[in-house]
């Protein structure tokens, strides 16, 4: 594969792991120090996530419009992204959908392309934030 499909599959790893809510691969996702949902750290980072995404119900992250810019170990890539939220519990019945642009930056490591840095730019917003909430 080439560098940049070899981050493609990468962020709709990361997608995938995020639904499923396998926390332990969403944090091999990123470098230790990466900075990401306005947090440093991958620990932070994974807990911000959790936080949302615990006490909701199912998700779904839709990828696309892939851009991907390679310099030798690093990368940047943009991705347009469709990310829907059911309700759970006393949530159930509602939903929290958002659209927007991931900006995500990449270092290449013998393991693979890992995140050093990722940003959410929320540009359409449907439904009630507050399905998004921790267990």
């Amino acid at each position: 594969m080439t560098a940049r499909e070899e981050i493609v599959e990468r962020l709709a790893e990361l997608a995938t792991a995020i639904d499923a809510r396998d926390w332990t691969a969403v944090a091999a996702a990123f470098l230790p120090d990466a900075h990401g949902y306005s947090r440093d750290g991958v620990e932070a980072i994974v807990r911000q996530m959790r936080d949302h995404l615990d006490g909701c119900g199912p998700t779904q992250h839709l990828l696309g419009n892939h851009r991907v810019a390679v310099d030798g170990d690093t990368a940047r890539s943009l991705t347009y992204a469709r990310v829907h939220h059911v309700g759970a519990g006393p949530m159930a019945g509602r939903f929290f959908e958002c659209m927007g642009e991931y900006d995500d930056r990449w270092v290449r490591t013998p393991g693979g392309w890992r995140l050093s840095s990722r940003t959410f730019d929320m540009r359409i917003v449907l439904g009630d934030f507050a399905v998004l909430r921790p267990a």
